[in-house]
Order: C-alpha cells, then sequence, then structure tokens
C-alpha cells in the first residue's frame, strides 16, 4: 500500500466527522485525537518493533510488555477512579492475565519463544483485557450506585461485604464478558477476524490462518473471565471499612 492510497482512507475517518457535525453529536474533538493519536503511534511502535524483532532480546521484549501493560492501566484508571486503589488493581490483572497466558503458551511450546510471536500476541491480550477491565468497572460502579440501600440492608441484617455485594460482582462480571462470548459464537459467519483475514490476504494458507486466530479467540476468553474475576474480588473489598460498613464510591475525577 502507498502512501497515497493510505492517505484515501481517511475518508473514512472524514465520514463519521460530517456525521457528527451534522447531527451535532460531538464527537468531532474525539474522533480527530484518535485519528492523530493511532497514526502518530503505530509509526512510533512500527519502528520500536523492526528493532526489537530484529535485536531478540529479552529485556527490549520485556520493555515493550510493561510499556503496553502501563499504557493500559493508564488509559483503564481513568473509569474506575472512584474504586479505591484503582490503578494497581488494573496493573496487578494485567500482568497476571500475561504471565497465565504466557506461560501457557510458552510451557507447552503453542508458540516459539520469539518477540514476534509474544509482543504482538501480548499486545492483543492486554489490550482485549483493557477494553474488558473499562466495561467492567463501567457496570460495577454502576450497579453500586444503583444498589446502595440493598448493599446496607443486607449488612444491617448480619450480612458480610461480600454477601451484601455478591449480585451486583456477579452480575458485572457476566456483563463485561458478553461482548467476547456473542462475538465468538458468530465468528466466521457475521465477521472475518482481522488476523485471520491479515494472513490470508498475505498468502498464507487459510487452514493455517484459521488455526492462529483460534488461538487467539481462546485466549481472550480468558482474558475476559480472569480480567473482570480478578478486578471484581481485588475491587469489592475496598468498599467497605474495617467494621463491615458500606463506603460510598468517591467522586469520579
Amino acid at each position: 500500500m502507498s502512501y497515497l492510497t493510505l492517505s484515501l482512507t481517511l475518508i473514512f475517518v472524514l465520514i463519521p466527522l460530517i456525521l457528527s457535525k451534522t447531527l451535532k453529536l460531538g464527537l468531532e474533538k474525539d474522533t480527530l485525537i484518535a485519528t492523530v493519536r493511532s497514526i502518530i503511534q503505530l509509526l512510533v511502535v512500527g519502528y520500536i518493533l523492526h528493532y526489537v524483532f530484529e535485536a531478540e532480546h529479552i529485556i527490549f521484549m520485556l520493555l515493550m510488555i510493561l510499556l503496553m501493560i502501563g499504557a493500559a492501566t493508564q488509559n483503564a484508571r481513568k473509569k474506575g477512579s472512584a474504586i479505591q486503589g484503582i490503578t494497581w488493581k488494573l496493573f496487578v490483572a494485567f500482568i497476571v492475565i500475561e504471565v497465565l497466558t504466557q506461560s501457557i503458551l510458552l510451557g507447552l511450546q503453542i508458540v516459539p519463544p520469539t518477540p514476534q510471536y509474544i509482543i504482538p500476541i501480548s499486545g492483543m491480550v492486554i489490550g482485549n483485557s483493557m477494553v474488558l477491565g473499562i466495561l467492567f468497572l463501567n457496570r460495577f460502579t454502576a450497579e453500586i450506585e444503583n444498589h446502595q440501600d440493598e448493599t446496607e440492608l443486607i449488612l444491617s441484617l448480619g450480612g458480610t461485604p461480600k454477601q451484601a455485594i455478591h449480585n451486583q460482582l456477579i452480575t458485572s462480571i457476566k456483563a463485561s464478558t458478553i461482548p467476547t462470548i456473542e462475538s465468538q459464537k458468530t465468528i466466521g459467519l457475521v465477521q472475518l477476524p482481522g488476523m485471520m483475514s491479515g494472513q490470508i490476504i498475505a498468502g498464507a494458507d487459510p487452514v493455517q490462518a484459521v488455526q492462529f486466530q483460534l488461538l487467539i479467540l481462546f485466549l481472550l476468553l480468558t482474558t475476559a473471565v480472569v480480567t473482570s474475576i480478578i478486578l471484581g474480588f481485588l475491587s469489592y473489598p475496598t468498599l467497605f471499612n474495617k467494621r463491615m460498613q458500606f463506603l460510598k464510591l468517591k467522586n469520579k475525577e
């Protein structure tokens, strides 16, 4: 693809800008920021990855993964700022899911231990974990705010914090995993995943492309469930004090 052809793809940015302006949706600023950031970030990352792949040094690979985890934490924390200590909770969740998935992949020799495999897969895992974390935090804080009276009633009747928050916690975990599960139900029928399509366009064997895509799909399923569970069970204890009294959420930043 030439730079001229690439520039023509900006038409797909212009369309939502026009619609947003016409319908007064107020999305113009965010759309422009997202477009500029994506261009700059991808170009910079492209050059960095070229260097990391050529060097094939474990330190560079680990630094790249930590950079992705740090960026994901910083982005997701804004949606959960009402929960005490959400920054370290997100960081722990992303670290755990990364260690878990890579341990299985490398331990069972499913993929080679090279930056060309580890970094792109880590990016997909951490990125999906970030999105699922944001979905969970949005739903969890809404559930807490909407059921404060119910929570306090259960506590007043002798219930434990875990019992008082159980319904909100389970509802939030289930709700945040629905997009991942539902998308897998129609994969290949409604949508052709980007990784598989990219490999086929590049001339790879379609069956092999499907195999790699299935690997990613199964990884993302684990990511969805484990991320929400870790965040949920790390977050709910901070909603209560030592006397098991319910604390209101902090004002969001």
